[in-house]
């Protein structure tokens, strides 16, 4: 199991510097990782201050050495893939191949698409999740590339340089429980980010039903990573319990947040629940 901090990309977390401080404080902490939200729209502080996270995910990626980071999770139909190609390989370049990405259709769609005059459409974005995720990793192969979908059209062309990670950087798909598509989609990739449609999380029990609808989809025995997002009770004994439960539900890693900067602050500062006697 391994553990890493979760920061909104809005609020006190759009100062690079500041974030850049914590995701500092949480490696020499002992944490494994270091992940941001990716939103466009202030959908949950309207009229607060926001950062894009690839600037971000830079600052941290210079402030650090050895953190996994990426984004939990890019809407990728309202990206370019091709653009996102290039901001990838670069961050993972740059990083020494610590980049992860975690990828889902955006919430919420109103804010996220609609207020934007994107369409918002549910299937409209899987169908273009789906073929986005294509076009990058063929982009990220470093060979001449060509794709004809019914979204985007690549004609014949090479990316280069390619990413540190190999074969690919790894791909995290998020699921709203309980549906179904965003499973048969992660099985196809590297990892799971389960969440959940109504509750604050997903329960153990609910991720291992959603783990075991992925491994029946899957045809091969890669790793696979199933990342929760969690807020840990008070209780280091209650804290020690719920990783446990996770653990035997079938995650690899669990990413923690916090409602304040002063509470995710002492959570750093404790270090991950691994280390809890």
């Amino acid at each position: 199991m391994r553990f890493a901090i979760n920061v909104p990309n809005f609020g006190d977390y759009a100062d690079p510097r500041f974030t850049a401080g914590l995701a500092t404080e949480a490696e020499e902490a002992g944490w494994d990782g270091f992940f941001v939200w990716d939103h466009i729209n202030a959908a949950y502080e309207p009229g607060s201050p926001m950062a894009d996270p690839w600037v971000l995910l830079t600052t941290i990626a210079l402030a650090t050495e050895r953190v996994r980071i990426g984004t939990m999770v890019t809407p990728l139909a309202r990206r370019r893939p091709w653009k996102l190609a290039r901001e990838t390989v670069t961050l993972d370049r740059l990083s020494g191949g610590r980049l992860v990405l975690g990828v889902g259709l955006g919430y919420p769609p109103d804010l996220e698409y609609a207020a934007l005059g994107e369409a918002a459409d549910d299937r409209l974005r899987a169908d273009k999740l789906d073929e986005g995720l294509d076009v990058l990793t063929g982009l990220w192969s470093g060979e001449p590339f060509s794709f004809d979908g019914e979204h985007y059209r690549v004609s014949d062309v090479q990316f280069l340089p390619t990413p540190v990670q190999q074969p690919r950087i790894p791909i995290w798909v998020a699921q709203m429980y309980p549906h179904r598509r965003p499973l048969r989609r992660a099985a196809r990739w590297d990892g799971l980010v389960p969440m959940h449609e109504t509750e604050l999380f997903p329960t153990p029990d609910q991720v291992a039903d959603a783990l075991g609808a992925v491994q029946s989809s899957r045809s091969d025995d890669r790793p696979f990573d199933v990342n929760v997002p969690v807020l840990l009770p008070p209780s280091r004994s209650d804290a020690a319990k719920l990783v446990r439960d996770y653990e035997e539900a079938g995650a690899t890693w669990i990413q923690v947040g916090a409602w304040t900067v002063d509470d995710l602050r002492a959570q750093i500062a404790a270090g991950p629940p691994a280390q809890i006697a």
